[in-house]
Protein backbone atom coordinates (compact mmCIF):
# COMPACT_ATOMS: atom_id res chain seq x y z
CA UNK A 1 0.00 0.00 0.00
CA UNK A 2 2.84 2.26 0.43
CA UNK A 3 4.29 1.58 -2.82
CA UNK A 4 1.05 2.44 -4.44
CA UNK A 5 0.59 5.99 -2.52
CA UNK A 6 3.79 6.89 -3.33
CA UNK A 7 3.22 6.14 -7.21
CA UNK A 8 0.42 8.23 -6.86
CA UNK A 9 2.15 11.14 -5.37
CA UNK A 10 5.04 10.94 -7.93
CA UNK A 11 2.15 11.01 -10.72
CA UNK A 12 0.36 13.47 -9.11
CA UNK A 13 3.82 15.74 -9.07
CA UNK A 14 4.36 15.05 -12.26
CA UNK A 15 0.99 16.24 -13.40
CA UNK A 16 1.72 19.17 -11.15
CA UNK A 17 4.61 20.04 -12.59
CA UNK A 18 3.66 19.55 -16.02
CA UNK A 19 0.37 22.49 -15.26
CA UNK A 20 2.94 24.82 -13.40
CA UNK A 21 4.88 24.67 -17.15
CA UNK A 22 2.35 24.96 -19.24
CA UNK A 23 0.93 28.19 -17.01
CA UNK A 24 4.35 30.07 -16.80
CA UNK A 25 4.45 29.49 -20.77
CA UNK A 26 1.07 30.44 -20.97
CA UNK A 27 1.15 33.77 -18.88
CA UNK A 28 4.40 34.40 -20.32
CA UNK A 29 3.39 34.50 -23.96
CA UNK A 30 0.80 37.01 -22.94
CA UNK A 31 3.50 39.24 -21.33
CA UNK A 32 4.43 41.99 -24.45
CA UNK A 33 7.75 41.57 -25.81
CA UNK A 34 7.92 45.01 -26.48
CA UNK A 35 8.93 47.25 -23.51
CA UNK A 36 9.34 50.81 -22.10
CA UNK A 37 12.75 50.55 -22.15
CA UNK A 38 12.64 49.42 -25.29
CA UNK A 39 10.52 52.31 -27.05
CA UNK A 40 12.84 54.91 -25.09
CA UNK A 41 15.77 53.53 -26.91
CA UNK A 42 14.32 53.62 -30.22
CA UNK A 43 13.02 57.05 -29.15
CA UNK A 44 16.82 58.46 -27.97
CA UNK A 45 18.27 56.32 -31.25
CA UNK A 46 15.58 58.36 -33.42
CA UNK A 47 17.07 61.74 -31.82
CA UNK A 48 20.34 61.13 -32.16
CA UNK A 49 19.99 59.95 -35.81
CA UNK A 50 18.40 63.36 -36.92
CA UNK A 51 21.06 65.13 -35.16
CA UNK A 52 23.55 62.86 -36.80
CA UNK A 53 22.13 63.87 -40.61
CA UNK A 54 21.91 67.26 -39.31
CA UNK A 55 25.90 67.59 -38.31
CA UNK A 56 26.96 65.45 -41.02
CA UNK A 57 25.18 68.09 -43.22
CA UNK A 58 26.84 71.09 -41.47
CA UNK A 59 30.26 69.76 -41.53
CA UNK A 60 30.46 68.68 -45.48
CA UNK A 61 29.94 64.66 -44.56
CA UNK A 62 28.42 62.13 -46.35
CA UNK A 63 24.97 63.06 -44.88
CA UNK A 64 22.81 60.95 -47.06
CA UNK A 65 24.71 57.79 -45.85
CA UNK A 66 24.09 58.98 -42.22
CA UNK A 67 20.27 59.12 -43.44
CA UNK A 68 20.09 55.99 -45.34
CA UNK A 69 21.61 53.82 -41.71
CA UNK A 70 19.31 55.54 -39.62
CA UNK A 71 16.26 54.55 -41.97
CA UNK A 72 17.59 51.34 -42.46
CA UNK A 73 18.67 50.68 -38.90
CA UNK A 74 15.06 52.37 -37.02
CA UNK A 75 11.97 52.14 -39.83
CA UNK A 76 10.50 49.07 -40.66
CA UNK A 77 10.91 49.94 -44.55
CA UNK A 78 13.38 46.69 -44.83
CA UNK A 79 11.55 44.21 -42.75
CA UNK A 80 8.85 41.46 -43.33
CA UNK A 81 6.15 43.52 -45.76
CA UNK A 82 7.84 46.63 -45.79
CA UNK A 83 5.19 48.95 -44.72
CA UNK A 84 5.41 51.93 -42.80
CA UNK A 85 2.75 54.65 -41.67
CA UNK A 86 4.87 57.54 -42.39
CA UNK A 87 3.36 60.95 -41.89
CA UNK A 88 6.16 63.94 -41.61
CA UNK A 89 5.18 67.09 -39.79
CA UNK A 90 6.19 69.21 -42.96
CA UNK A 91 4.76 67.67 -46.33
CA UNK A 92 1.55 68.68 -47.68
CA UNK A 93 1.72 67.99 -51.28
CA UNK A 94 3.06 64.69 -50.75
CA UNK A 95 1.61 63.38 -46.76
CA UNK A 96 2.01 60.00 -46.40
CA UNK A 97 5.42 58.42 -47.06
CA UNK A 98 5.22 54.49 -47.94
CA UNK A 99 8.87 54.02 -49.51
CA UNK A 100 12.36 54.69 -48.30
CA UNK A 101 12.84 57.13 -50.92
CA UNK A 102 10.50 59.32 -50.37
CA UNK A 103 11.31 59.13 -46.34
CA UNK A 104 14.75 59.97 -47.06
CA UNK A 105 13.83 62.70 -49.11
CA UNK A 106 11.64 64.33 -46.12
CA UNK A 107 14.67 64.01 -44.23
CA UNK A 108 17.47 65.05 -46.47
CA UNK A 109 15.70 66.51 -49.61
CA UNK A 110 16.87 67.78 -52.67
CA UNK A 111 14.84 65.00 -54.64
CA UNK A 112 13.38 66.34 -58.04
CA UNK A 113 9.97 63.42 -56.67
CA UNK A 114 9.33 65.30 -53.38
CA UNK A 115 9.99 69.14 -54.45
CA UNK A 116 8.38 70.65 -51.22
CA UNK A 117 11.36 68.63 -49.22
CA UNK A 118 13.43 70.80 -47.92
CA UNK A 119 15.31 68.44 -45.42
CA UNK A 120 13.84 68.51 -42.27
CA UNK A 121 16.59 67.00 -40.39
CA UNK A 122 19.55 69.18 -42.45
CA UNK A 123 18.10 72.43 -39.63
CA UNK A 124 19.96 71.52 -38.32
CA UNK A 125 18.92 70.09 -34.71
CA UNK A 126 20.95 70.24 -31.89
CA UNK A 127 18.63 68.51 -29.48
CA UNK A 128 15.57 66.21 -29.68
CA UNK A 129 13.42 65.31 -26.18
CA UNK A 130 10.69 62.96 -26.06
CA UNK A 131 8.21 63.98 -24.17
CA UNK A 132 5.71 60.49 -23.64
CA UNK A 133 1.66 61.09 -23.18
CA UNK A 134 0.82 57.54 -23.69
CA UNK A 135 1.89 54.46 -24.17
CA UNK A 136 0.02 51.54 -25.17
CA UNK A 137 1.42 47.88 -25.59
CA UNK A 138 0.18 44.64 -27.35
CA UNK A 139 2.64 41.57 -27.70
CA UNK A 140 5.39 42.57 -30.07
CA UNK A 141 3.75 46.20 -30.81
CA UNK A 142 4.08 49.80 -28.87
CA UNK A 143 2.31 52.54 -30.03
CA UNK A 144 3.35 55.93 -28.48
CA UNK A 145 2.26 59.60 -28.57
CA UNK A 146 3.29 62.66 -26.98
CA UNK A 147 5.29 65.78 -28.20
CA UNK A 148 9.29 66.05 -29.21
CA UNK A 149 10.70 69.25 -28.56
CA UNK A 150 13.43 70.51 -31.69
CA UNK A 151 16.29 72.67 -30.68
CA UNK A 152 18.18 74.04 -33.41
CA UNK A 153 21.46 75.41 -33.56
CA UNK A 154 20.54 78.92 -33.21
CA UNK A 155 18.44 78.20 -29.57
CA UNK A 156 15.16 78.33 -31.34
CA UNK A 157 12.61 75.27 -30.57
CA UNK A 158 10.08 73.35 -32.74
CA UNK A 159 6.93 71.58 -30.59
CA UNK A 160 5.76 68.89 -32.91
CA UNK A 161 3.09 66.17 -31.71
CA UNK A 162 3.72 62.92 -32.70
CA UNK A 163 2.30 59.07 -32.69
CA UNK A 164 5.01 56.60 -33.24
CA UNK A 165 4.26 52.58 -33.43
CA UNK A 166 6.97 50.04 -32.74
CA UNK A 167 7.25 46.59 -33.48
CA UNK A 168 9.97 44.24 -32.18
CA UNK A 169 11.58 41.79 -34.79
CA UNK A 170 12.24 38.33 -33.99
CA UNK A 171 16.01 39.13 -34.21
CA UNK A 172 15.14 41.06 -30.71
CA UNK A 173 15.59 44.69 -33.01
CA UNK A 174 12.65 47.51 -32.53
CA UNK A 175 11.51 48.95 -35.47
CA UNK A 176 9.33 52.17 -36.12
CA UNK A 177 6.30 50.98 -38.49
CA UNK A 178 4.03 54.60 -37.74
CA UNK A 179 5.57 57.44 -37.78
CA UNK A 180 2.77 60.39 -37.59
CA UNK A 181 4.03 63.89 -36.88
CA UNK A 182 2.41 67.62 -36.58
CA UNK A 183 2.37 70.95 -35.66
CA UNK A 184 0.38 71.58 -32.29
CA UNK A 185 -3.26 73.16 -33.56
CA UNK A 186 -3.49 76.98 -33.37
CA UNK A 187 -6.63 79.30 -33.63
Amino acid sequence: MIKIIKSKFKKLGIVASLLLICTTQLYAKQEPSITVSDVIKAQNQWAKGVIAIGKAYINHQNYNRVAQKMLNELYAYNYENGIVLFKPTKAKQIPFRHTTESALSYFMGDNMNFKEDKGFALQPWVKVVFYNSEMYFHKDLAIVMGQYIFTAKNGSTAKVEYTFGYIKTKSGKVKIVLHHSSLPFAQ
